[in-house]
């Protein structure tokens, strides 16, 4: 399938260049062409309470919103509250509940149709707490595994965080190996699993330079996965890296 263009503000992420556009990579198109025969086979019901006509209803959405109003970062003495080198982490919700339904309904029941609701969310923490930043970056999954689910959930999610926050994002990272899933293994593990498993794509070297990228994930643990992205960024010439996620499990 061929990619397409749609407008947005800031970058080009077909060439890596500064522009007008970002690119919809193939399995973005996917995805929303996916969620639109979803809604036409399918009708929607809540992740939280399985009303039906939405994938997520106004009341349940509260559960995505528990840390709107706090400030940024972290209450001092909790466990890994900053992996290292992230400048900040951002996330909306603890990892239960609603938000846990939801987000597996995304990654592994095809429900294309939550990536709304959970990037309004992301947005909208972020507008409140994030600082800095200038292109957002998902945390990919490993190319086989996007083409057997049809659709990289951190692609769909940057998508409507960037359209709504009007900031450019960039598939700019790629995972260069399988990996065993980090919820399988213990927390000492987890790092030795995603180190050197990113590698900057072909041609994003001129975007990422001397930028402040926001990697933008589901959920977020020990924040293994999001250190080895990035030093992925820094090694390509990023003047600091965020992250912002959905949600984390601790």
């Amino acid at each position: 399938m061929a990619s397409r263009t749609v407008t947005t503000k800031g970058i080009s992420a077909g060439s890596g260049e500064i522009g007008a556009v970002a690119r919809a990579t193939p399995l973005v198109v996917v995805g929303r062409l996916g969620g639109a025969l979803l809604d036409l086979a399918l009708p929607a019901s809540c992740a939280g309470c399985a009303a039906e006509g939405t994938a997520l209803c106004p009341e349940c959405r509260r559960a995505l919103q528990v840390r709107l109003a706090l400030p940024p970062g972290v209450p001092l003495g909790l466990p890994a509250a900053m992996p290292m080198p992230l400048a900040q982490l951002e996330w909306c919700a603890p990892f239960s509940g609603t938000v846990r339904v939801a987000l597996h309904r995304l990654k592994y029941s095809g429900e294309r149709r939550l990536a709304a609701p959970l990037s309004e969310a992301m947005a909208a923490r972020w507008r409140k707490a994030g600082v800095g930043g200038e292109l957002l970056v998902p945390v990919p999954v490993h190319a086989e595994r996007a083409r057997r689910r049809g659709y990289d959930q951190a692609f769909l999610l940057a998508a409507g965080v960037a359209e709504r926050l009007h900031v450019p994002w960039l598939a700019a990272l790629e995972r260069t190996r399988h990996t065993t899933p980090q919820f399988e293994l213990g927390r000492r593990a987890r790092r030795s699993n995603v180190s050197g498993a990113f590698d900057l794509r072909a041609g994003s070297g001129a975007a990422i330079w001397g930028k402040w990228p926001i990697l933008v994930d589901d959920v977020v643990t020990t924040g293994s996965t999001l250190v080895a992205c990035a030093e992925v960024l820094y090694e390509a010439g990023a003047i600091a890296v965020s992250a912002l996620a959905v949600a984390r499990e601790r």
